[in-house]
């Protein structure tokens, strides 16, 4: 920036929050060098880089969940001693995190509430009171979500404007938002830009994580670029584009998406017929799909939250004893809805939520990439051969480019991106025909998306044939031989690679009755 570009910024966005020679350093890494962070008030401030670049983990220092191995954190000027999320609290921050921390089992105004709870002289929980602000809160998110429902019965990006409604509900006057749009349709992300534009009005610093970098440009005001735990860049928006961005995140080597490999279809691989699903209130959430498979094709869904495409992954895995219609397998007809008999079939699914149905947190990476596939690993079904299972995850660790210091550290000590690469390793060890995936690059930056497109495509062309659902137009259309289209639970439009189109895929995809609305 120039020096009066600097004053201007001085003026209208001062420095609420920065980090002097933060350094941080875990067994095994150093997450963060030496870094200087300055976080600027009534305004976006955009952080970006790939996956282990550090990102989490200097947020994690801003709440205080965790703190500096050396270096100082300031605010408005004084040292600072962020040692827990309730100091964090108390000094005005507040952070929605990429993995949602919410209790399913509770309704959605006691998890807005938890632990913050409305009383009546300090005697009672006014639950009149946070209903009511929890209905101001769903009105001003321009959602329709009821108090007392239940999280677990809300889709995951139902469940992200709960925690986005959580945070504004504490008044906080620097909010931490990590890829707060990865699950939302694409009206979802507009309601939460108009409310980032009130917040900024409202004098409160934002700081924005995402790997979606036409969104950091469009609504970020300053970026901050992390590579291997150090600065590469850090300036005003203003002529930052996806270039610049891109090679300071990643070098001047980018790394581009996936290329197609070109190879011929096989026989077919999965066959639906005529998949129903009732939901509670008389209606189908999936209504009379069907679809095939060849093996070696890449068929991509795309449609947006809510129309079904993840229950009809789920229906085909064998999820749901209720559901009605045929699944077959390399033409073999699935006889009864279990996960473990779709397995051993040939089926595997990568879930859309990795944190709570794709891993265990509490188990390490080893055991969390072998756990579908143990039989695979046992002498006479009875004792596991620790050496076949550590020579099988080595080279998954290898395949599939997963930064790890040692198999042995949990899994949740991995960035998402390296999270999801464990639990598509641990599909692949189950040795499938068809791979179900809802969603892979969920929370995965540009270089790590690279990769694991790359191996969806060397996947194809060995002759695995791959379903996959997603939310973003251009990883459909770049990687999808064909391409179905699905809204309120049916499909509504097929296309081919060649003959798609971003508008006809838009098109298609709009609920009935809404053609013409702002998408």
């Amino acid at each position: 920036m120039t020096a009066h570009s600097d004053l201007t910024a001085e003026t209208t966005h001062p420095v609420g929050l920065s980090i002097r020679g933060g350094t941080k350093v875990y067994p095994g890494t150093v997450a963060l060098k030496d870094v200087d962070f300055d976080l600027r008030m009534g305004a976006v401030n955009v952080l970006v880089g790939e996956n282990g670049a550090g990102k989490s983990t200097m947020m994690k220092i801003i709440s205080g969940v965790e703190q500096l191995t050396s270096g100082e954190v300031r605010m408005d000027g004084e040292v600072v001693h962020l040692s827990s999320t309730d100091d964090a609290e108390r000094h005005g921050i507040g952070i929605v995190f990429q993995e949602l921390n919410l209790f399913p089992n509770l309704s959605v105004a006691d998890n807005i509430f938890m632990a913050h709870e409305k009383t009546r002289g300090r005697i009672d929980i006014d639950s009149a009171a946070q209903h009511a602000e929890t209905r101001a809160l769903m009105q001003r998110l321009e959602h329709d979500i009821a108090p007392d429902t239940l999280v677990g019965d809300l889709k995951v990006g139902q469940q992200q404007i709960v925690e986005i409604a959580k945070s504004l509900a504490r008044n906080a006057r620097i909010l931490i938002l990590d890829e707060p749009t990865s699950a939302l349709s694409s009206t979802e992300v507009e309601i939460l830009f108009r409310v980032i534009d009130e917040l900024k009005a409202e004098g409160v610093g934002i700081v924005y994580i995402s790997h979606r970098l036409e969104e950091l440009i469009r609504v970020g005001d300053y970026i901050t670029v992390l590579r291997d735990g150090v600065i590469t860049g850090a300036q005003s928006m203003e002529g930052v584009d996806i270039p610049w961005i891109v090679r300071n995140m990643i070098g001047d080597s980018s790394k581009d998406f996936a290329k197609e490999i070109e190879h011929p279809f096989g026989a077919e691989a999965l066959r639906v017929e005529n998949i129903r699903l009732p939901d509670s209130s008389g209606g189908f959430v999936v209504d009379g799909v069907s679809l095939s498979l060849r093996e070696g094709e890449i068929l991509g869904i795309y449609g947006l939250m809510g129309a079904g495409r993840t229950e009809l992954l789920e229906c085909i895995m064998g999820r749901h004893q209720h559901a009605a219609g045929e699944v077959h397998v390399s033409g073999r007809k699935m006889r009864k809805p279990s996960v473990s008999d779709r397995i051993s079939h040939g089926l595997a699914l990568i879930p859309e939520d990795r944190k709570h149905d794709g891993l265990v947190q509490i188990l390490s990476i080893r055991e969390n990439m072998t756990l579908s596939s143990l039989g695979a690993i046992t002498r006479g079904g009875i004792d596991m051969d620790l050496g076949a299972e550590r020579t099988r995850v080595a080279d998954f660790v290898k395949r599939m480019v997963i930064k790890i210091a040692s198999p042995e550290h949990q899994v949740s000590a991995l960035s998402g991106g390296n999270q999801q690469k464990v639990v598509i390793s641990k599909a692949l060890m189950t040795g499938p025909r068809v791979l179900l995936m809802d969603e892979p690059s969920r929370g995965i930056d540009i270089g790590a998306k690279a990769e694991v497109f790359r191996v969806m495509r060397q996947l194809a062309a060995d002759g695995l044939g791959i379903v996959f659902v997603t939310s973003d137009l251009e990883e459909v259309m770049s990687l999808s031989d064909r391409i179905i289209v699905m809204a309120e639970g049916r499909i509504t439009g097929e296309f081919s690679h060649e003959t798609a189109t971003e508008t006809a895929l838009v098109t298609a995809s709009a609920p009935r009755g809404a053609e013409g609305k702002e998408k």
